[in-house]
């Protein structure tokens, strides 16, 4: 069922979305990741394709991160002929609503990518987060390499071990075979739409997260994506 592609036209309606954005909030900010890119050179770009429910708080979220150059929102986890609106919002193609972050890995690093995205959304629910529930909300890691698998592995690995989450987590790690750019409506659907209900209840908190944990990585104008 999705929520976040089909906004709600009756107040009624609109308070049974009012759930948490995820239900395991994260209140403290998690540890750094231990295990992190390494060489002896570091790239001037690298992309992360990250999964973890309606793409458009994910893409604002990282929008507002220090050394991310470009979100995109979008699909991942399908097939071309399926990677639209209507037949994603199925559940039954594959994709996952995802987001496309390139990033200048001199700034931040991909472990710490992920540690952001480990705490504005909740990775201990399979299929669903919070007001949204199908396959094409799980939360799941599309790595590119072998190296950003090593890293995902191991920071998971650690959290669990930590206990950082009431529960163990269980988003995926998925080999990224290919990343296909949402509609254009969608791009910077939160910076364009502030008030909308959905964005207002689930989306802004996630902001407000990245802000109150990792000042160090927050920046207050966001990067936008050129239509």
């Amino acid at each position: 069922m999705s929520k976040c592609l089909r906004p709600l036209a009756v107040a009624t309606m609109l308070l049974l979305c009012a759930a948490p954005a995820f239900a395991d909030e994260t209140t403290r900010a998690l540890p750094a990741p231990v295990f992190d890119s390494e060489g002896p050179q570091v790239p001037a770009s690298e992309t992360a394709i990250l999964a973890g429910g309606c793409f458009w708080g994910m893409q604002g979220v990282f929008q507002h991160v220090k050394g991310v150059k470009r979100v995109t929102a979008g699909y991942s986890g399908g097939s071309g002929d399926t990677a639209h609106y209507e037949p994603v919002g199925t559940g039954r193609t594959g994709h996952a609503e995802s987001v496309e972050i390139v990033f200048d890995p001199r700034s931040i690093s991909y472990g710490q990518i992920l540690r952001i995205y480990f705490s504005v959304m909740d990775p201990t629910t399979l299929n669903y987060q919070g007001p949204d529930e199908g396959t094409q909300y799980r939360s799941e890691i599309f790595y590119a390499s072998p190296g950003q698998l090593r890293i995902a592995q191991s920071y998971v690995a650690q959290l669990n071990r930590a206990r950082a989450f009431s529960l163990q987590i269980v988003t995926q790690l998925g080999a990224l075979t290919r990343f296909y750019p949402a509609e254009g409506y969608h791009q910077n659907y939160l910076i364009d739409h502030p008030d909308q209900p959905y964005i207002a209840i689930n989306d802004l908190p996630k902001i407000a997260t990245l802000r109150r944990l990792y000042p160090q990585f927050y920046m207050d104008r966001p990067v936008t994506l050129s239509r």
